[in-house]
């Protein structure tokens, strides 16, 4: 690596002395909320990030006060399990230590607000109580990986289900710095870390990998730095076609950024032969990838400038084999199953809808008391979903009527059955008030969008249509926006960017139609967009693919 032209964050990193830099010092300081400027970078890697109360930035400068800073701490779920006791025990940490609310993420993971400089350290101490952590959730690594929501619905699944977990433990870092800074774990002497993977630089920006078991691709496997399609023949696991390139962010004004679908490589069968080329993947990223420019740094960019073929060859060079042929596979959806379903083992699980990932409660719905109730039979396991919602999961037949009481005991059956098909298939980022990057609202406010948008699909008997929205406060892309047969890209407060065109299955991306609208434009264009598509589509036509036949992207 070379040591000239790198990005301040590079620099952070390869001084850290493996993670730790000065965050002992800055947690101490009680003088600030916030931490030195170099942690507030290296904090990521330990699964936080530092944030502010946006909403009262302005209230508090008038009186010459420092921002309110807070922390959001983001769990590592391989695949988005908890069980049980380990969501009570969320639960009450939530209470403690946050705003109480918990979020769901696009990624199988929760994540908790507003946490206090102060409670950052006894946040994660309790959440190594029940055998939990945040290492890696953020940062330049491998982030969470996801898989397939369902993963007990078959053999297949659970057996799919399982590499999420060994992927995740392949690709975290070898340092010990959470350890010692979050849970006193005394200091070897001087003795460094040898990390092969990761080194002393990390890689250049942040990585995901996703598992997907067709025909449901639940996760958007394609919009991963590496994704993995399950190949399965007469019920047996044959191994995974391999993808690599994914990415939603872009910059808004710079053609130089934009989203990427992954590029199928190959098929690999056996399972040394599958962590090895996830592996040299990472390694390939972290070699070639750009370290002077954040906003080209992610492996989408690195394959693009390297070429598909030449990364392809590099790739099986490292891995000491050749990639088989593509092998045949079918998406037909990419939604969540709500309400009551059984598996192959005579389970049952729930799909409880959760509206952008959101659990509280509020005056409508009593979601967070119900889910504790629910925890507290200790008869369930907790899956989430790469859409943002809760599987009550693993649930046996003799226990089924005592969960069904207490769905409907706090309404959250007839909450989830008579939610709208447009609002089960939307998804929202976090944006306002907490995230530092966003330029508009997302999750606060399109349920209230979504409120104005249904009478317009009723208006042209398009209420039952599944069409995909998702909203993004910013153009990063957190909330999947770009692959949604609708989506809203924030540009400024009250100011969105119309995209269509999206497919329903996740295999092609959506084109800018519209820059800039605020609600009544969003609003009178989704109008004529819905007039049009319910007087000249074929049957069966979804939105997405109808908008590009009929050639209105």
């Amino acid at each position: 690596m070379s040591k000239e032209n790198l990005s301040g964050v590079e620099r952070i990193k390869v001084a850290s002395d493996g993670l730790r830099g000065s965050l002992q010092e800055s947690l101490q300081d009680g003088l600030t909320g916030a931490l030195y400027e170099d942690d507030q970078s290296l904090i990521k890697f330990h699964g936080m990030y530092q944030q502010d109360d946006r909403d009262r930035r302005e209230e508090r400068t008038a009186k010459k006060l420092e921002w309110l800073y807070s922390y959001m701490i983001r769990l590592r779920l391989p695949g988005g399990f908890l069980t049980a006791d380990q969501w009570i025990g969320l639960h009450h940490i939530a209470g403690e230590h946050s705003t109480g609310t918990i979020k769901i993420t696009t990624r199988q993971t929760v994540q908790l607000h507003g946490i206090l400089k102060s409670h950052i350290k006894p946040t994660i101490q309790s959440f190594n109580t029940l055998h939990l952590d945040s290492i890696a959730a953020c940062g330049d690594v491998n982030r969470n990986v996801t898989c397939s929501a369902h993963p007990k619905e078959s053999a297949i699944h659970e057996q799919v289900f399982q590499y999420a977990d060994k992927i995740s433990t392949l690709a975290l870092p070898k340092t010990r710095a959470y350890y010692e800074i979050w849970l006193d774990e005394e200091q070897i002497g001087d003795k460094k870390e040898e990390d092969p993977l990761y080194q002393d630089r990390y890689l250049p920006r942040k990585f995901k990998i996703g598992i997907a078991i067709p025909p449901n691709n639940d996760i958007d496997v394609l919009t991963n730095d590496v994704g993995l399609i399950a190949i399965i023949e007469n019920n047996e696991l044959k191994g995974f076609n391999i993808a690599a390139g994914g990415g939603l962010s872009a910059t808004h004004g710079n053609a130089a950024t934009y989203p990427r679908l992954a590029t199928i490589l190959g098929f690999v069968d056996t399972e040394e032969k599958i962590l090895k080329a996830v592996y040299e993947i990472m390694t390939i990223q972290r070699d070639y990838g750009n370290r002077s420019d954040r906003k080209q740094a992610r492996l989408k960019y690195t394959i693009d400038k390297l070429g598909v073929d030449a990364f392809k060859e590099e790739l099986e060079k490292r891995c000491g084999f050749a990639l088989e042929e593509i092998k045949p596979y079918r998406f037909t959806e990419r939604k969540d199953h709500y309400g009551w379903k059984q598996n192959h083992e005579g389970k049952w699980y729930y799909t409880v809808f959760v509206e952008n990932g959101r659990v509280l409660d509020d005056k409508k719905l009593a979601l967070k008391t119900a889910l504790l109730e629910i925890a507290k039979t200790g008869r369930l396991n907790f899956r989430f979903t790469g859409n943002q919602n809760v599987i009550l999961a693993d649930i046996e037949e003799k226990d089924k009527n005592e969960i069904a009481q207490l769905l409907a005991q706090f309404g959250l059956d007839k909450h989830t059955e008579q939610v709208s098909a447009i609002r089960k298939n939307a998804i929202a980022c976090v944006a306002f008030n907490t995230c530092p990057l966003a330029l508009a609202e997302a999750q606060r406010y399109l349920p209230v969008l979504i409120d104005k948008i249904e009478p317009l699909l009723k208006k042209y008997s398009l209420n039952e249509e599944e069409i995909t929205l998702r909203m993004t406060g910013c153009p990063n892309g957190c909330g999947r926006s770009p692959a949604a047969e609708i989506g809203l890209i924030g540009t400024a407060y009250g100011q969105y960017n119309l995209h269509i065109g999206g497919d329903r299955m996740g295999e092609r991306l959506n084109i800018k139609y519209k820059d800039s609208l605020d609600e009544p434009a969003i609003l009178a264009e989704l109008d004529q967009l819905f007039a049009v598509y319910s007087s000249k589509r074929n049957s069966g036509e979804t939105f997405g693919d109808f908008v590009v036949r009929e050639k209105i992207v």
